[in-house]
């Protein structure tokens, strides 16, 4: 019996998705509930579960194509044609797989970053050395390969170009280029930033914080936080809480612009900014005012892996009041972040450094950060923005306010 593999029903607000990737070749055995394909949209990646057991018989749609809820993937074939087939497929899978992706050394199956690479560069994935765990190919390692081979190309070139001192000939490496299509999230994510900049009237503000007293903290209690808790003791959790606590005193910050009107959200939901190979994303840490600093740091720890991973849901994604980003981790000393609408504020985070700072009349070696919030100055003043970075800022540099709420 023919069963057919269609798109699942796409989440709300989605009207199409990209194939980015099939799991499987017509005449592989598969298995009910089994992962054929990956759909990119928006905002996630979704999966195409096998709706039953049997071989796959013929794949209709190719990678790369934007694709509707209901149509028609590949086509399964199952009953007793399929039980006799799957040893012959799998065979013939797993010899299809290691010419085309370059895994006969023992390498594992490649990651679709590092497949995407190598086809894009007509690698031959045998012949780079791998760092990975259990041997597999990173991104870095294609990277690296690469660098190395443009390299070499470099310094063979005077050689090549010597029995023409006059004239200056490039390898066709130094000024190669190529053209990838954007992912549905990174076109998502462009669209979005371009209209909050054409909606909104953006402005910045800084100050700075001196997180001595946050280090202190950390350092006294961090091992005994992990013991109790299964989670460390980040710098997020913090910021966090000090935001809470400057929505509550300033209640614009957390509201949203809706036509003619402002809507006062009454609850707390922040984003944390994740940045991905595939674009950034910002899951949401639902009524965090109520939350402890050992739960914000799970959910925040499980955000990450999960979008690292590609899967986070819709739900996890949608909504928020506030939004924090932490370009620290990059090493940015200093930035105007970008509201992620129709929230109308968010507050960027940033490196931590040791500077000289006068404290109590002497000079003293101080870990500051700068830290700006961007806010759409329609609805949120100046005076309300500066007295928010304020607040944040005396939450963190003496944390006991954030337990006495004072």
């Amino acid at each position: 019996m023919t069963t057919e593999i269609k798109v699942p029903q796409l989440p709300e607000s989605i009207t199409d998705a990209t194939l980015v990737a099939w799991h499987k070749k017509p005449g592989d055995a598969i298995t009910r509930d089994e992962n054929l394909a990956d759909l990119e949209t928006d905002k996630v990646v979704l999966e195409v579960p096998a709706p039953a057991t049997g071989v796959l018989r013929e794949v209709k749609v190719q990678t790369g194509t934007v694709v509707t809820a209901g149509q028609v993937l590949a086509l399964i074939e199952e009953g007793a044609q399929a039980a006799a087939a799957p040893a012959v497929a799998e065979a013939a899978s797993r010899a299809e797989e290691l010419k085309a992706t370059g895994t006969e050394g023992g390498k594992e199956k490649l990651s679709p970053s590092v497949r995407r690479l190598i086809e894009e560069n007509r690698l031959d994935a045998a012949a780079i050395p791998a760092s990975g765990r259990d041997g597999r190919l990173t991104k870095s390692d294609i990277v690296d390969f690469l660098g190395r081979k443009q390299g070499a190309a470099a310094a063979s070139a005077p050689a090549a170009r010597a029995p023409v001192p006059t004239a200056t000939v490039l390898p066709a490496s130094a000024r190669g280029e190529h053209r990838v299509p954007m992912t549905r999230l990174r076109q998502r994510v462009a669209q979005r930033l371009v209209e909050a900049q054409s909606t909104q009237a953006l402005l910045s503000s800084f100050n700075e914080v001196d997180l001595t007293a946050v280090q202190d903290l950390r350092a006294r209690h961090k091992d005994r936080f992990e013991k109790e808790h299964g989670v460390k003791l980040g710098f997020m959790s913090f910021f966090v809480r000090a935001c809470i606590e400057a929505l509550k005193k300033f209640p614009v910050v957390n509201a949203s612009v809706d036509g003619n009107d402002i809507v006062y959200h009454e609850f707390y939901d922040i984003g944390v900014a994740v940045s991905t190979e595939r674009g950034l994303v910002v899951p949401i840490v639902r009524d965090a005012d109520i939350k402890s600093f050992a739960t914000i740091e799970k959910e925040i720890g499980e955000y990450a892996r999960k979008a690292r991973s590609g899967s986070l849901t819709i739900e996890e994604l949608t909504g928020g009041t506030f939004t924090i980003t932490n370009g620290g981790v990059f090493g940015s000393l200093m930035s105007t972040p970008i509201v992620n609408a129709p929230q109308s504020a968010i507050l960027g985070m940033h490196k931590i450094q040791e500077r000289p700072m006068v404290v109590a009349g002497q000079i003293a070696i101080r870990p500051m950060m700068y830290i700006a919030i961007t806010y759409d100055h329609r609805i949120i003043d100046g005076r309300e923005a500066v007295q928010f970075l304020v607040t944040v800022k005396e939450c963190l540099e003496d944390p006991g306010r954030m337990l006495l709420g004072v």
